[in-house]
């Protein structure tokens, strides 16, 4: 009986086998069921070929509105890193916030002030364990030595670090081998 009830969803979707959900942009809502104070992995690109994100004027500006942002509790950042073609982040939303909204508008702003292409969307992905969140903390902290641009994390000056869940500093070092 449920198998028939989403196969119903998906047919009025148009998701069903055999049609595609080529074209459908993402929907990146967070269900009612997913606790309020969720960790979210977000990757957001620019226009290929652009490397704009880790010159100082549009890095500084970026890094510095993810602050203005968590101050105005509109989300609130374990780490956010800037490669020269896309950032890595792990954001939280207050429940009165939308993530689509939030990153739409942040995308929007710097669009207007700094000239930054965004590709269109963005991906997201949900935290659901402490093993994963350092995991995608390792994971996006190693991303710039992987691509030869630094040696340790801490060498990367594309970045912050927020808080840990009791809003102390974040101890870096910790996840850092």
């Amino acid at each position: 009986m449920r198998s028939a009830f989403w196969l119903a969803v998906r047919i009025r979707r148009g998701t069903a086998a055999g049609m595609s959900d080529f074209g459908r942009r993402p929907n990146h809502e967070t269900p009612w069921w997913v606790p309020t104070d969720a960790t979210f992995q977000i990757r957001i690109r620019i226009a290929p070929d652009s490397r704009q994100l880790t010159v100082p004027a549009v890095g500084g500006a970026l890094l510095k509105s993810v602050r203005f942002y968590s101050e105005k509790r509109r989300c609130h950042f374990t780490v956010f890193l800037l490669m020269p073609d896309h950032l890595h982040a792990l954001l939280a939303f207050p429940a009165d916030q939308c993530m689509s909204d939030v990153v739409g508008d942040w995308k929007r702003w710097h669009t207007l002030r700094s000239g930054v292409e965004w590709q269109e969307n963005f991906f997201d992905h949900r935290i659901r364990t402490d093993a994963e969140r350092e995991e995608k903390f390792r994971y996006i902290r190693n991303n710039p030595i992987v691509k030869g641009l630094c040696a340790r994390p801490a060498d990367w000056s594309w970045q912050i670090l927020g808080t840990d869940d009791e809003s102390r500093p974040l101890d870096a070092a910790r996840f850092d081998r």
